[in-house]
């Protein structure tokens, strides 16, 4: 990535964020949209309609004569059908975008059954359903967008899981979640692995200040474990998404972090 007159900008870029509509998402358009370039392109990425419309609008009005071009692509990537229609999106509109550098970032995930422990999980379906949205989209997706864009001289091209402390650490009642993002990371590594010219990163956001937290220390069925989410509430401990957000662009700004790496949101 090149440095800019100004502010740290991709020159050119494409930009594909998945879960764009809320929570960490949100936060991370808005302060990856003014580093940029002109004639950039945004690829938003979400199944809520609305919010995803209100937040391309408010990208677009704050972008200016910036020449950013913001597309949002309303799929649910839960189901077959709507990773059918985000990978149609990505193979129309990516090899026709700049050719300066390609970033990905994989945000889209759900908890899953926190409420259930482990021997609860006997649902061949629900499973199944959960590592889908989980896992299997965020590989498809990946794999499109790299292959649509292409290699092209010059350019860059990196992509961005995002992780959790739950790859590496276990938590009681939340076998779906540990499991699906411990997958995630192998997956991105052997990514890293793979294509020596694709700049992969595993970023862990920290217990942030969303919905989903509000679900961890509401809806876990192990009482300690619940108690430990309230516990970072009640003590302040929550990292509001704009200032992991930032951390996360930091990473990316510096550029040394070896390909393929899980970096916390406290290791910056």
């Amino acid at each position: 990535m090149e440095a800019a007159a100004g502010p740290w900008r991709w020159p050119a870029a494409v930009c594909v964020l998945s879960g764009a509509s809320r929570g960490f998402g949100r936060s991370l358009a808005r302060v990856l949209a003014p580093r940029l370039g002109p004639g950039s392109l945004l690829l938003l990425l979400a199944r809520s309609a609305q919010p995803l419309a209100e937040l391309a609008a408010e990208l677009r009005g704050d972008g200016g004569g910036s020449g950013l071009r913001v597309e949002c692509v309303v799929a649910d990537l839960g189901c077959e059908h709507g990773v059918q229609r985000a990978v149609d999106a990505l193979r129309e509109m990516l090899p026709a975008g700049p050719h300066g550098s390609l970033l990905i970032v994989n945000n889209a995930g759900s908890l899953g059954f926190i409420s259930k422990s482990f021997l609860d999980l006997t649902d061949p379906h629900e499973i199944n359903s959960y590592f889908a949205f989980n896992v299997s989209s965020a590989l498809c997706l990946t794999t499109t967008a790299l292959r649509a864009f292409g290699e092209r001289p010059g350019s860059s091209r990196t992509v961005v899981n995002i992780s959790s402390l739950c790859a590496l650490k276990p938590f009681k009642n939340w076998a779906l979640y540990c499991s699906g993002k411990a997958a995630r990371d192998m997956m991105f590594q052997v990514l890293a692995l793979e294509e020596p010219d694709v700049r992969v990163l595993n970023y862990a956001p920290g217990p942030l200040d969303t919905d989903m937290q509000l679900l961890a220390r509401t809806k876990t069925g192990d009482p300690e474990m619940r108690q430990l989410f309230q516990n970072l509430q009640e003590s302040g401990q929550l990292i509001d998404c704009t200032v992991s957000a930032q951390k996360l662009l930091h990473l990316l700004e510096e550029n040394t972090f070896q390909s393929g790496a899980h970096v916390d949101f406290y290791d910056v």
